[in-house]
């Protein structure tokens, strides 16, 4: 299956639709929860008092809830899809995971939500979907530096985003704030039509050049995994 998708993302490649990224350092890490829905983070360093937000739950926490049952600590989870709402609802998890129904963008206010084109799915977005528009919903965001104001936090030690295209704008928006989360992951969503490579290069560009070091890619080169090291050297 990984030589498959290996082959696969070569010929995207050649293509023009999808582009290999290697990390900067290598340094110890490990990967919590699902294939699916799962990350890359080093666990050195995080405690139980660590702060950590998880933006982009949909119907698999299985990140959030291996990190409060391996690591112990408290996570933030974010999410304004009504599905992804109510199923969280559903559940029994541990009374350290914090659901917000609301979302994170480069704005505080309102913003309408596309849903999937298959409606076996659940992740909505802010980007132009002409296909599912007349079915979009209207759901609360809130900038990052709303978000820590308001959760009274001076510093965020793991910040996870899925927010399905609305990462470029809130890159943008956290590198121009002074927060800069220890651990940084986020998924890219170059192959959404009308985003292109070439925003996330220029993403992963802006990060590495702010201090960022990149120690995994996933395997579909979409989920991306940084490390703050400030504007020293990354090697």
């Amino acid at each position: 299956m990984h030589i498959l998708r290996t082959l696969r993302r070569q010929l995207r490649a050649v293509g023009g639709h999808d582009f290999f990224e290697k990390p900067d350092i290598q340094i110890p890490n490990q990967h919590y929860g699902s294939a699916y829905g799962g990350w890359c983070i080093i666990p050195e360093g995080i405690k139980p008092d660590s702060v950590v937000y998880s933006f982009g739950i949909g119907h698999d926490a299985s990140f959030d809830i291996a990190i409060i049952e391996q690591l112990g600590v408290t996570v933030e989870a974010f999410d304004p899809t009504p599905s992804s709402v109510e199923w969280v609802e559903a559940q029994h998890f541990s009374p350290n995971f914090h659901m917000h129904a609301y979302g994170l963008a480069d704005i505080d206010g309102l913003v309408t939500f596309n849903p999937p084109e298959d409606a076996h799915h659940v992740s909505h977005t802010m980007l132009d979907r002409p296909s599912t528009a007349a079915h979009a919903v209207t759901v609360p965001v809130k900038r990052l530096a709303t978000i820590t104001h308001e959760l009274g936090h001076d510093h965020v030690d793991i910040l996870k985003m899925d927010i399905e295209g609305a990462e470029y704008q809130v890159v943008t928006d956290l590198l121009a704030s002074t927060i800069r989360p220890s651990q940084l992951l986020v998924e890219y969503h170059h192959r959404f039509p009308g985003v292109g490579i070439a925003r996330s290069k220029a993403s992963i560009a802006a990060l590495r050049a702010a201090g960022y070091a990149l120690f995994a890619v996933s395997a579909t080169g979409e989920e991306y995994s940084f490390v703050f090291r400030g504007l020293k050297s990354l090697h």
